[in-house]
């Protein structure tokens, strides 16, 4: 009983977490990490056709791991539109539940791997 009881409360985690994705908002963009530079910082290649140098806030440092081909929402910066803040990365189910909705159509395109 006790493992398909842990069995069901993963499962419902599972929906739980698709259930509750953020979205880019207003200037927030969906972005692919193409190479890390260094110092928390990375080049992105949003879909909305830009490659920007990103950073990971210092809020974010020690919670967000991010590695190359991560799918990750980028936010521009105000008064430089090639730099942007990482603000929100996504897992795998996610990425698959943002794909079946067509969120994602522009990454379609552009997947190398």
């Amino acid at each position: 009983m006790g493992i398909k009881k842990q069995e069901m409360e993963r499962q419902q985690q599972i929906q739980e977490e698709i259930s509750r994705i953020k979205l880019p908002r207003g200037r927030e963009c969906f972005g692919i990490v193409e190479q890390r530079l260094g110092g928390s910082r990375m080049s992105v290649r949003c879909l909305d056709g830009k490659t920007r140098v990103c950073r990971i806030p210092g809020r974010l440092k020690r919670k967000l791991w991010i590695r190359e081909g991560d799918v990750i929402v980028v936010e521009p910066w105000e008064y430089d539109a090639d730099k942007g803040d990482v603000l929100f990365k996504y897992r795998q189910s996610q990425i698959d539940w943002l794909m079946r909705k067509g969120h994602l159509k522009g990454l379609e395109e552009t997947e190398e791997f």
